[in-house]
C-alpha cells in the first residue's frame, strides 16, 4: 500500500518535470515531508488544452457516496481490480491523474517490529504515482474533489518489507495515463506494473515519520 509519501520540489520543478500548469498560486503550495491521508495532495489531470495542477483530498469519495467519510479507507485502489470495483471502475476510464511525489514510506513489518523506511528513485528528483480521483457533491452542492493511489505488487526490494506498493509511473507511460482516448483496460493494466527495483533505493528512517504532525526536513535523514 502507500498510506505516506513525500513532495519537497518547488513548484516550479513539478511544472516543469510535468509540462503541467499550476491552477494555484505560488503562495498556495509548500513542500511537504510526510504527506498523510486526508490532507490535500497536488495532482495532475488533463485539462482541455493542457495538464493542469491542482489539489485533491487523499481519500476517494465516489460520486454515489452518501457519507465523504468513505474516503478514509480508499487512500488506494489495487491496480488489478480497480477496472471491475464500483468505487474505482468509472474512475480507471475516465478520471485518472499524477500524483507527484520524491519518495514515500513504509513500514517494514516483516521484521517483527514497525520500522519507517523511506524509498526513493536512484537517479530522479521527482517521479508520478498512477492516481484515479472524483468529484463528490454534499448537501450543499459543494464540490469535493478527492483521490486515491493505486498500488501493484511489490517488486523484488519492497518485497523485503511489504507485499504492495505505489504504482510509479514509467516516464514514457505518462503521457498514456493522462490519456482521455484510453479507457480500455487492455490498454491501461500495462501501464501499472511495478518499476524495477533496480532503479530504488530504501533506508530506514526515525520513526517521527509515525506522526503525521511531524513534517520537516530531516525526516528524509537516515537513521543514525
Amino acid at each position: 500500500m502507500c498510506g505516506r509519501f513525500t513532495l519537497t520540489a518547488s513548484l516550479h520543478e513539478i511544472e516543469e518535470r510535468f509540462h503541467a500548469t499550476a491552477s494555484f498560486s505560488n503562495d498556495a503550495y509548500a513542500p511537504s515531508y510526510n504527506v498523510a491521508p486526508s490532507q490535500m495532495v497536488a495532482a495532475i489531470i488533463n485539462g482541455r488544452n493542457e495538464y493542469r495542477l491542482g489539489f485533491l483530498k487523499w481519500g476517494l469519495v465516489p460520486s454515489w457516496a452518501k457519507d465523504p467519510k468513505i474516503g478514509y479507507k480508499m487512500i488506494n485502489a489495487r491496480s488489478e481490480t480497480a477496472f471491475e470495483k464500483a468505487s474505482f471502475q468509472q474512475a480507471v476510464k475516465q478520471r485518472r491523474c499524477l500524483i507527484p511525489a520524491d519518495s514515500f514510506y513504509e513500514w517494514d513489518r516483516k521484521s517483527g517490529s514497525r520500522i519507517p523506511m523511506r524509498i526513493k528513485l536512484k537517479d530522479e528528483k521527482l517521479f508520478a504515482m498512477a492516481g484515479l480521483w472524483e468529484k463528490w457533491v454534499d448537501a450543499n452542492g459543494r464540490p469535493v474533489f478527492t483521490c486515491t493511489i493505486l498500488t501493484t505488487r511489490a517488486n523484488e526490494l519492497m518485497a523485503e518489507i511489504h507485499d504492495r506498493m505505489p504504482v510509479i509511473m514509467h516516464k514514457g507511460d505518462e503521457e498514456k495515463w493522462l490519456d482521455p482516448l484510453l479507457t480500455e483496460p487492455e490498454q491501461l493494466r500495462p501501464l501499472l506494473s511495478p518499476i524495477d527495483s533496480s532503479t530504488m533505493e530504501m533506508y530506514e528512517v526515525s520513526d517521527l515519520v509515525n506522526s503525521p504532525k511531524n513534517n520537516f526536513p530531516e525526516l528524509l535523514l537516515p537513521k543514525k
